[in-house]
């Protein structure tokens, strides 16, 4: 008999993970390198999310805490979700978790029975199928493309829903790619989704303050009301309030499915960090001014990167809506030689012969889901994304 799992055959370790800590072991070994793997703002959690936390633990607010988050918290989730999103979620309605992970591993977990399908689009973050795998459901890929903007279609998704689907899942704007859906696209999508009633959506806006330019970000639920009842609007402190470690993520949905969630939680992890969601409070319901200002700089650094890489010897790098990722494609790198005399035949290749050539660390598209392309995260400073850019151009100069 087996010791381990078989859930276990069915998932892959995280190549974003996997690129940082290999960024980090060439490091360590005295390599220059610059990593671009990491999703997380380079920036620090502002003074006054600092100050909450600090207070909260001379208050004393080190005990455990209600599964589902502390009331003032999720009153502040269900104000939010108000205030920005226009979604009336009462706070008995919503939850908090160890971050957006748990989020939707508890809803996967509450939900899914064998066989169940999730509709995923292609590029995906690494880790949507992974979870369903292990919560014994079958993701069922909508390929994207570059011409489209990397986005689900009405047309596509109503060709991938089966009487097995159960969830519809978007993350808008979108890691990898960058890519954010209009409010007309939205309410395509929400058209067909009305049509099959035992399909749910779960949205994933981790990005929403992330959006460059006149895009207006919108969430499903909000575009078309109907929806509300068989949506999970799951979000977080960790990108917009530079807030990655202190592992908050919450979510407003239908009681039902909240209560389900709480229940699993409540035999998993109970409630999260009581000094993370003290912070999280003055998070949401504090200044936000800094976000515009962060906003600014993460667009700078946008246009930079697009720029350069479209001056790279076979990379096309369309312009992102939102988050801090683009999604180059190395197509006209496929099938040439690099410096080391490899063949570069894949995207897997090319950012490894990257690595070694120039010292830079970047994922491989096929890794999302969907190649010949390659992740970049240009949460760092311009300097180091300047100096990255120069080095991609001059080893793509080089191939053969």
């Amino acid at each position: 008999m087996a010791f381990l799992a078989d859930a276990l055959s069915r998932v892959k370790p995280s190549a974003t993970i996997a690129v940082s800590q290999k960024a980090r072991e060439l490091k360590a070994q005295g390599r220059d390198v610059i990593g671009l793997g990491a999703g997380e703002p380079d920036f620090d959690t502002p003074d006054n999310i600092k100050k909450a936390a600090i207070d909260a633990i001379n208050r004393g607010e080190t005990k455990y805490t209600p599964v589902s988050g502390i009331q003032p918290l999720r009153e502040a989730i269900a104000a939010k979700f108000k205030r920005e999103n226009n979604l009336d979620y009462d706070w008995k309605q919503t939850i908090v978790g160890t971050g957006g992970k748990q989020i939707l591993f508890n809803a996967f977990m509450a939900t899914l029975n064998e066989g169940d399908e999730v509709v995923i689009p292609t590029p995906y973050w690494v880790s949507y199928p992974e979870m369903v795998a292990i919560c014994n459901g079958k993701s069922v890929f909508v390929e994207t493309s570059i011409e489209n903007g990397f986005k689900l279609t009405a047309e596509a998704l109503e060709k991938a829903i089966t009487p097995k689907t159960k969830w519809v899942l978007m993350n808008s704007p979108s890691n990898p790619s960058g890519a954010a859906y209009t409010k007309d696209e939205l309410k395509a999508i929400a058209d067909v989704v009305l049509k099959h009633p035992d399909v749910w959506v779960l949205t994933d806006d981790m990005y929403e303050h992330l959006t460059y330019g006149d895009f207006k970000f919108h969430t499903i639920a909000e575009v078309e009301p109907k929806l509300i009842d068989r949506t999970l609007t799951m979000n977080g402190v960790s990108k917009a309030y530079a807030m990655t470690g202190w592992r908050i993520g919450y979510a407003g949905g239908p009681i039902e499915l909240i209560k389900a969630m709480d229940m699993i939680q409540g035999q998993q992890t109970s409630g999260a960090s009581s000094i993370a969601q003290w912070a999280a409070v003055e998070a949401l319901n504090g200044p936000q001014d800094f976000i515009q200002k962060n906003k600014e700089i993460f667009q700078g650094r946008r246009d930079l990167v697009v720029s350069m890489l479209n001056q790279a010897t076979g990379i096309e790098c369309p312009v992102p809506e939102g988050a801090f990722y683009v999604y180059p494609s190395c197509k006209g790198c496929i099938g040439k030689t690099a410096p080391s005399g490899k063949k570069i035949e894949s995207d897997e290749d090319f950012v490894t012969e990257l690595l070694e050539a120039e010292g830079v660390a970047v994922v491989h598209g096929s890794a999302f889901g969907l190649g010949p392309n390659f992740r970049i995260s240009y949460a760092t400073s311009e300097k180091a994304l300047e100096e990255a850019c120069s080095r991609i151009q001059r080893f793509t100069a080089n191939l053969r």
